[in-house]
């Protein structure tokens, strides 16, 4: 029960009080805006826990603490907002690190606070002690010890500040039993931190935009490529203008998809290792590539010294460090992407673009729509199957937190994401384990929203435990299990480079219908695409969550697929499609 009114807590915001440390980290995330939090108790963290009741703050109780990292992560990709994790010391503090990571690699902005040990036996190997500042400082922005309850409250607000300017990520917040327990003088405002200062390199000159200027009305063959950095920017709308004005194809990262509608004319699709190929080819045919908030990640490239050899390069990026880190660019113009494009625009007349187009399209050919009518029932189940038609039943309207693997690729091609900030995904890190408690995070974040959990077996078998999480918070979340009996991505590459030696790949699972029903979820097995339809409207339609496992064809594959080493247009297609390009392996 609280006890603290939202009146009482007002008042501690805007007059200095003194409160135990415990109290002033409530405080301060009261005062941040923060609603929600994921976490896990113990013994360094408990003063923390004691003091929660006095707040206005909802607690989930995870039951992993990589779950409330990932939760965290999935609340901050859905809302926009800096999500919390909370753990105590030792193996609650390491088993954040995985989700550290992941929102690391992605650019997530979250704030994870931990437990320590009193500072008086730190560095006495005392019970539960790590040093989880050192662990962490690789794959955080920033992190902080704290040893004294008057530091508590801005070290946290300094924290949310890192999380979210600049290329967001995550900032760890450790304090220590002992500076929970004191008391201090609380006072909100003292604790701002400086206002933030954009690194010395975020200014783009006018010489800068007009080269990107002319590079953009001279290209003959241009290709916009969009990354995650178009919706974490909110440029959205420029993103659009700058393609609708120039009529230039947009290929969209992994991460990017959402930033733009997937029903409009000029997205091409995704780009990359499981990319289209008509996408790759364009890409490496292009005589200019325009690079919007993306980082050109391997997966993305392939090769390095063959990647689309003849364009040159414009890269917009918010990350000084990027720039010419894996692609050399001929322009960069360094600064958030919304503000960038916000100056450019105004240098970019209408242009023609048909002729371009034309050639694109054309060269999609014959499979230039993925419709599922390319893959005809035939009496077995493809993971093809559900994601299409997870999408046309939902209308594309659903936030879908997808695990990594096979599936993941399946959704990227086969679910088409009309709006911002809908697919959410482990990409940087490829993290299994990471939809589960993702899409809680998500619908904690977004209670209205339709959630779909799609993840494979192998996968959900790493964070199944959240169920009884979803159970306890009264979620309404649907969880669609992608059943192939392997650990489906890495046997795909036992099949296509190893000489189909599935060492350690074929996957025995539990029965998930008697799982979930063990957790009080409903649950159906489904076999055939006949009953898919039926199955997921009587998903969507019950009140609470529901587990649909999902029987497919076991030794499918992704396709298309670019090896390890090779060149972007160097593609393993799918066997019986007539290859556009010269392909490694058909």
């Amino acid at each position: 029960m609280k006890t603290i009114d939202d009146s009482q807590q007002h008042a501690h915001l805007t007059t200095p009080t003194r409160l135990t440390g415990a109290e002033i980290l409530w405080a301060t995330l009261v005062g941040e805006g923060v609603t929600d939090v994921f976490g896990y108790p113990g013994g360094a963290i408990l003063p923390v826990y004691d003091a929660l009741r006095k707040f206005p703050i909802h607690h989930v109780l995870v039951r992993h603490e990589q779950g409330a990292a990932h939760m965290a992560d999935g609340y901050a990709r859905a809302s926009g907002k800096v999500g919390v994790a909370i753990a105590t010391s030792g193996p609650g503090a390491t088993n954040l690190v995985t989700g550290i990571a992941t929102a690391m690699l992605d650019s997530i902005p979250i704030v994870c606070i931990t437990g320590q040990v009193s500072s008086k036996v730190l560095g006495t190997d005392a019970f539960q002690e790590v040093d989880i500042t050192g662990v962490t400082l690789p794959v955080t922005k920033h992190n902080f010890l704290v040893t004294r309850a008057e530091d508590i409250a801005p070290a946290v607000r300094k924290a949310f500040q890192i999380a979210a300017s600049g290329r967001p990520g995550p900032v760890l917040v450790d304090i220590t039993k002992d500076a929970q327990q004191a008391t201090a003088l609380f006072d909100f405002e003292a604790a701002k931190p400086a206002a933030y200062k954009p690194h010395p390199m975020l200014h783009v000159a006018d010489k800068a935009l007009d080269e990107a200027a002319a590079l953009i009305l001279n290209a003959k063959r241009p290709v916009i490529l969009a990354g995650h950095g178009v919706m974490q920017s909110g440029a959205m709308e420029q993103l659009r203008t700058l393609a609708e004005r120039t009529e230039t194809p947009v290929a969209v990262t992994l991460l990017g998809i959402g930033g733009f509608p997937a029903s409009h004319p000029l997205n091409v699709g995704m780009m990359g290792m499981h990319g289209e190929a008509w996408v790759n080819h364009a890409i490496q045919e292009a005589d200019l590539l325009i690079a919007c908030g993306m980082r050109f990640d391997d997966r993305v490239i392939g090769t390095p010294s063959t990647y689309a050899v003849n364009a040159k390069k414009i890269h917009i990026e918010v990350d000084p460090s990027e720039i010419n880190k894996n692609i050399k660019a001929d322009v960069a113009l360094i600064g958030d992407l919304k503000e960038v494009l916000d100056q450019l625009l105004p240098r970019i007349p209408k242009r023609d673009g048909a002729a371009w187009l034309k050639t694109v399209e054309a060269s999609k050919g014959a499979i230039a729509v993925r419709d599922i009518k390319n893959l005809p029932d035939s009496g077995h189940l493809y993971a093809a199957h559900v994601m299409h038609d997870l999408w046309r039943i939902t209308g594309g309207n659903a936030i879908v937190a997808t695990d990594v693997g096979q599936h993941q690729m399946w959704e990227a091609q086969y679910f088409h994401h009309e709006h911002p900030c809908t697919l959410i995904t482990s990409g940087g890190l490829g993290t299994m384990g990471f939809a589960l408690p993702a899409a809680i995070g998500a619908k904690v974040a977004c209670p209205d929203k339709e959630v779909w959990v799609v993840a494979g077996d192998g996968g959900f078998q790493m964070t199944a435990a959240e169920l009884a999480t979803i159970v306890q918070e009264k979620l309404k979340i649907n969880i669609a299990i992608i059943n192939n009996g392997y650990l489906g991505m890495v046997r795909q590459w036992q099949e296509f480079f190893y000489e189909k030696n599935y060492e350690a790949t074929p996957l025995v699972s539990p029965d998930f219908v008697k799982l979930a029903d063990a957790h009080g979820i409903r649950g159906l097995a489904v076999h055939t695409r006949a009953d898919l339809a039926t199955a997921v409207d009587e998903a969507r339609n019950h009140k609470g969550a529901f587990l649909l496992n999902f029987m497919v064809e076991q030794e499918d594959s992704v396709y298309p697929m670019i090896p390890a080493g090779s060149a972007l247009h160097e593609m393993i297609r799918r066997p019986g499609q007539n290859p556009l390009i010269e392909s490694a392996e058909d």
